[in-house]
């Protein structure tokens, strides 16, 4: 049988690294101890190897996720073997902390290491009128793997003001602060909108991450 299926850059990359990217849309993660991942995210894998659901873990990360659009379902990955996992094709990247703290938008988080902590922040100014906006902040010492729809673009928010649409924002330094803001005026609003009504505005020493895709329509939710 002959096929280009079976060339080098086809082939599962070996390595002994606990995460690795098989691709630029695929994650490989040598299971040691537990890892956490989104649930359904899961496309192969090799040994033996357990996925139970993950629940809150506390009644205060239950009740913020019963209320809040942030409900990121997570399972829980544990065993011995070799796991890739993907989401809708999009871009993965990683990201180490070490010791600090990243600010993700729940429908962006791929994977993570279970010893890390993690909890449902609100956006503060998300009220209301904006039906709630909220994200998933990860910290500790550990691996987080994080999609991107499209290629990511880094900009630093510690020169000027930085806005970016809910929807394109991946994830942020957990030290900054967004606010969440419209640049859209009476008039335009009176003419049927510009179509850019929200963004999180950044400002101080940090980073925000920014995907060339609004992504998934944001979901309001009753009573926020």
């Amino acid at each position: 049988m002959r096929s280009n299926l079976f060339e080098q850059q086809h082939a599962e990359v070996a390595t002994d690294q606990r995460f690795t990217l098989q691709s630029s849309k695929m994650l490989k993660v040598v299971l040691g101890s537990d890892l956490l991942a989104l649930k359904g995210s899961m496309v192969a894998y090799q040994g033996r190897v357990e996925f139970h659901h993950e629940g809150a873990g506390s009644v205060g990360k239950l009740v913020k996720r019963l209320v809040t659009s942030e409900d990121t379902p997570l399972m829980r990955v544990r065993g011995q073997g070799e796991v890739f996992f993907a989401n809708r094709a999009q871009n993965v990247f990683l990201v180490a902390l070490e010791g600090d703290a990243i600010s993700v938008n729940g429908t962006n988080l791929l994977a993570f290491d279970a010893e890390l902590n993690w909890d449902v922040r609100r956006v503060k100014g998300a009220g209301m009128a904006t039906g709630g906006l909220f994200n998933t902040e990860v910290g500790g010492h550990g691996t987080v793997a994080l999609t991107s729809d499209g290629d990511p673009m880094l900009l630093d928010c510690s020169q000027q003001p930085t806005c970016v649409d809910v929807q394109a924002a991946v994830a942020w330094s957990a030290n900054l602060v967004p606010q969440v803001v419209s640049s859209m005026n009476m008039r335009s609003l009176l003419r049927g909108g510009s179509g850019e009504a929200l963004q999180y505005a950044f400002h101080g020493p940090g980073f925000v991450v920014v995907q060339p895709s609004e992504g998934m329509p944001v979901a309001a939710q009753q009573g926020s």
